[in-house]
């Protein structure tokens, strides 16, 4: 069955467009049909994430509008098959409603596994619409408090709308990851939410988007296999939660 999985964070800079690349490509690369769907109207970064910048010409209010279909907006990846990008529009003042964006979901769930959609950070109109449409939710902290901190609000709000949902904890140190072990449960307490995944602190992530590669096309350590590990995850895989 699809899911409509919308990834969000309580503040910005938690890294939860990076993750949206980096477990899209990965869901893709383990053969499922993926599209990932940039929310952010006039702040839009996933298409840098993915390396299809000049590739995606239409966007997601193109075909809410009717002026071309899903299937001619979806861009998709060419090294990674069944990966698929729907970008937003530049325009900070397009208008989107909720009925018709829940239409395209439903379009979506025809033709793709997983839409991954990569929801602006805070709790605003984007946020509303994506939880209003999505059928689970991650939100993407780190270990500040403050992060963790509105981490929990987002969840506050999510959780009326969604049952599932779960936390990821992104841009980790890696010398602090061993430490993490004593206090993840006051982590995933402090947020409600179970966890889904660690992904490291890892430099190649940024060389990735400026070289305009997913992350997983690059290496095969770090922050790709944390990304490949929640793939499998949400695949319904047991794997191992915590890296070395």
């Amino acid at each position: 069955m699809s899911s409509c999985i919308v990834v969000t964070s309580g503040k910005g800079g938690t890294g939860k467009t990076s993750f949206t690349g980096g477990v899209g490509s990965c869901l893709a690369a383990l053969g499922r049909r993926v599209l990932c769907v940039d929310m952010d109207v006039g702040l839009r970064n996933l298409d840098l994430n993915l390396g299809l910048t000049d590739r995606a010409v239409m966007d997601f209010t193109d075909v809410l509008s009717g002026r071309c279909s899903l299937d001619l907006a979806a861009t998709e990846h060419p090294d990674i098959a069944g990966l698929f990008l729907l970008t937003a529009p530049m325009a900070p003042d397009a208008s989107v409603c909720e009925p018709a964006m829940a239409e395209l979901v439903r379009q979506a769930k025809e033709r793709f596994d997983f839409i991954l959609m990569d929801c602006p950070a805070g709790l605003g109109e984007g946020f509303r619409l994506c939880a209003a449409v999505a059928d689970r939710g991650v939100v993407v902290s780190n270990t500040d408090p403050s992060a963790l901190r509105d981490a929990q609000r987002t969840v506050v709000a999510l959780t009326p709308q969604m049952e599932v949902l779960h936390l990821v904890m992104n841009r980790v140190q890696p010398k602090l990851i061993r430490k993490l072990h004593t206090n993840l449960d006051q982590a995933m307490n402090t947020a409600g939410l179970p966890l889904l995944g660690v992904i490291p602190e890892d430099p190649k992530v940024t060389l990735a988007a400026a070289q305009g590669k997913p992350l997983i096309l690059t290496t095969g350590k770090g922050a790709a296999v944390a990304c490949l590990n929640i793939a499998k995850r949400l695949m319904g895989q047991q794997v191992p939660l915590m890296m070395s």
